[in-house]
């Protein structure tokens, strides 16, 4: 096997979807800004990448038309860098990761910018024009089930109190509040311009997040549910992007390599419990990388819900200790597409902030799926 690894990470601001600072910026634009941040802050050739693999989980409208090809074009990389767009809902710009690492054991490319992006506020949950099939919503209603209603059925299925979501809620929050306070996150962030302003902080971060305030909020999906806005991550805009390239060309570039790609994985599961996924491709990915949950010291694992985070600490062990350790989407956002290429980026980087020897970024999947990377320290 070739080596394959992680050699920079970027992403934009994150910000709230409809009322926050990103509202005015088309997708494709903000894309661009992280795509080119990640080329500049790697001083590589772009001449030298064979592919621009962008995920998107509703690509449409301004983020549509192959938004990766118009991103290649807008970011001015050389017209012979391709461009191909991936859709595994949440899990796509990971997708694009592990293409990636595919092509490159395939004598495919030697270097490819591996991205994602998504404006909730721009292109609806669902997309303009959704059309389920009638036959399978029949068969399986849970194909096409509101993430909220799964997220209530997780907390059913494993008796997750409300009490305990809403502790992980605050705990997310501060984690992100401490790193943002204390310049954590401000080297992985691309500052952008939006109608004359330059944004350069996360947008969703809730300073002073406790308990008391989450008390009093109503349930989001069920009136006699437990799952609340405050337990759910909120609707965002935002964009990522990693440059995934082998060990020879980080060499011959100079580039500080963040971590290897140790091993990746796909899995369905039962879409009504659809963030239970982490789980079975979890299992995968450790199984192929030959290591246990005990070896893991660094996680990523998507908070979609709090609920749904909890019920896979519970079912793979997780010492909540190594995850989301600056926070997780909760508290930082969840932009779909780019998310993805966030928390294994960001997983790559702590692992080499912290010193430890492997990393798992995790998340779950709509329609039920989950998608997981381990990385090993380079």
């Amino acid at each position: 096997m070739k080596p394959v690894v992680i050699a920079g990470y970027k992403r934009s601001p994150f910000h709230f979807a409809h009322k926050g600072q990103l509202v005015k910026k088309r997708p494709d634009d903000l894309a661009a800004d992280v795509v080119r941040g990640l080329i500049e802050s790697s001083g590589i050739d772009p001449a030298g990448i064979e592919d621009l693999i962008m995920g998107c989980a509703f690509p449409e409208g301004e983020q549509g038309f192959n938004v990766a090809r118009i991103v290649g074009l807008l970011s001015d990389l050389p017209i012979s860098v391709a461009g191909v767009t991936v859709n595994r809902f949440c899990g796509s710009s990971m997708q694009s990761i592990h293409f990636a690492a595919g092509a490159i054991q395939m004598n495919a490319g030697d270097a490819f910018i591996c991205a994602g992006v998504e404006s909730m506020s721009r292109i609806p949950m669902g997309g303009y024009n959704p059309m389920p099939n009638a036959d399978l919503y029949e068969k399986n209603e849970g194909a096409y089930m509101a993430m909220g209603e799964t997220a209530e059925n997780l907390a059913q299925k494993y008796q997750i109190p409300r009490e305990e979501q809403e502790q992980l809620a605050v705990s997310s929050h501060a984690k992100a509040t401490a790193a943002r306070e204390e310049g954590r996150l401000a080297g992985e962030i691309v500052a952008v311009e939006c109608e004359g302003e330059t944004i350069d902080q996360d947008g969703c971060i809730r300073p002073g997040t406790n308990m008391e305030s989450l008390a009093g909020l109503e349930p989001a999906f069920d009136a006699e549910g437990t799952v609340t806005a405050a337990t759910s991550s909120p609707l965002t805009d935002g964009a990522s992007a990693v440059l995934v390239c082998t060990e020879d060309f980080a060499s011959a570039n100079n580039l500080d390599v963040l971590a290897s790609i140790k091993s990746i994985a796909v899995a369905g599961c039962q879409p009504e419990i659809m963030g239970y996924g982490p789980v079975v491709s979890t299992v995968k990915a450790l199984e192929r990388a030959g290591i246990g949950m005990s070896d893991i010291d660094v996680i990523e694992l998507n908070e979609a819900f709090a609920v749904q985070a909890l019920a896979c600490v519970r079912e793979l062990s997780i010492d909540l200790d190594k995850m989301n350790l600056d926070g997780g989407a909760m508290a930082l956002g969840h932009p779909l597409g780019a998310t993805g290429a966030r928390i294994t980026g960001k997983a790559a980087q702590l692992l080499k902030r912290e010193g430890k020897k492997y990393a798992l970024a995790t998340q779950c999947i709509g329609g039920g799926q989950g998608i997981s990377t381990v990385l090993e320290a380079a």
